[in-house]
C-alpha cells in the first residue's frame, strides 16, 4: 500500500522540479524537491516522491516531474491498481506483477492513459502536458532497478555506464554526478553527491525549492528509508556551506593565464 494520502487532480498546475535517482551496487539513492509552480504568482509545495512497499518482498519509489495534473493522474491510477491487487491477489499492479520491468511498463501505460484523456484539454488552455517519472526499487531475490519514464510512456533503464537518471531542472546538478557517481560509490558518498547536486540546482533555479524528500533503498532489504529535509536541516546546511566554500577556494587556487 502507498504511504501517501488521496491525490486530487489539478489540470492546469505544472511542476517545476528536480529529481535524481542513483543506482549503486549498495542500493538506491533518490532525492526530490517540492516546488510547484502554476504561474508566476501561484507557487506551492507538493510531494513528488511516492513510496509503495511490502517489506521484505518488494519496494518501489515513484518520483514525478512535469504537468501536475498529468503526474497526479498517473499516481492516482497506479495507486488504484495497488489497492485492487490488495483486495484481489490475482489483479496485476506494480506490487504484484512478475518483474520491475513490467512495473515500469504499467506506469508507462498509466502515463499514456493520462495523456490520452487530458493532453488536448491542457494544451488548449496554453499549458504544457509533458511529464516524466522515475521508478526505482527492488523485489525479493531481484536486482536493484531504476527507470526513467517519458511522456509517451516509453522508458529507459539506468546501467553501469549510466548509473544515475534525472528529471526536471537537471542541468545545474549534473556536473557533480558525472564526476563522482560510479556503481561502486557508497551510499554515503552518493547521498552527499545528490545533496550537492540539489543544492547547485536550488542556487541557480528559483523554480526548484525546499523542503526535500530523500529516499534510500539499501540492496537486498526491500524497504525504504525516508527523510524530509527542510531549509533549517543542520547537515544539509553544513554540506551546502562547505561545498560553496570549497568551490571558492578551488577557484582562487586556479593558475592565472597570461594574455
Amino acid at each position: 500500500m502507498p504511504r501517501r494520502g488521496t491525490i486530487t487532480l489539478d489540470l492546469n498546475g505544472s511542476i517545476m522540479t528536480y529529481c535524481v535517482g542513483i543506482k549503486l551496487k549498495a542500493g538506491l539513492v533518490l532525492l526530490s524537491d517540492t516546488r510547484t509552480n502554476a504561474g508566476i504568482d501561484n507557487i506551492a509545495r507538493y510531494r513528488k516522491t511516492f513510496i509503495f512497499e511490502d517489506p521484505g518482498r518488494r519496494v518501489l519509489a515513484l518520483l514525478t516531474a512535469g504537468n501536475l495534473g498529468i503526474t497526479q493522474g498517473v499516481v492516482t491510477r497506479v495507486s488504484a491498481g495497488v489497492k485492487r491487487s490488495d483486495a484481489d491477489p490475482g489483479a496485476e499492479s506494480i506490487m504484484t506483477c512478475e518483474s520491475l520491468y513490467r512495473a515500469a511498463d504499467i506506469v508507462g501505460e498509466a502515463m499514456r492513459e493520462a495523456q490520452k484523456r487530458d493532453r488536448q484539454a491542457i494544451e488548449s488552455q496554453g499549458s504544457a502536458a509533458d511529464a516524466t517519472l522515475l521508478l526505482a526499487g527492488q523485489q525479493e531475490d531481484g536486482e536493484l532497478r531504476l527507470f526513467l519514464i517519458y511522456t509517451a510512456g516509453n522508458f529507459i533503464e539506468a546501467t553501469e555506464d549510466t548509473p544515475f537518471l534525472q528529471i526536471g531542472e537537471h542541468k545545474y546538478g549534473k556536473p557533480i554526478l558525472d564526476r563522482v557517481i560510479r556503481p561502486e560509490t557508497t551510499i554515503e558518498e552518493a547521498l552527499k553527491a545528490a545533496l550537492v547536486s540539489m543544492d547547485s540546482t536550488l542556487r541557480s533555479n528559483l523554480s526548484v525549492g525546499m523542503p526535500l524528500d530523500l529516499t534510500i533503498i539499501p540492496a537486498n532489504e526491500q524497504v525504504a528509508r525516508t527523510l524530509r529535509i527542510d531549509k533549517d536541516h543542520k547537515d544539509f546546511r553544513q554540506i551546502s556551506d562547505s561545498w560553496a566554500n570549497s568551490l571558492r577556494q578551488a577557484f582562487n587556487d586556479l593558475p592565472s593565464i597570461q594574455v
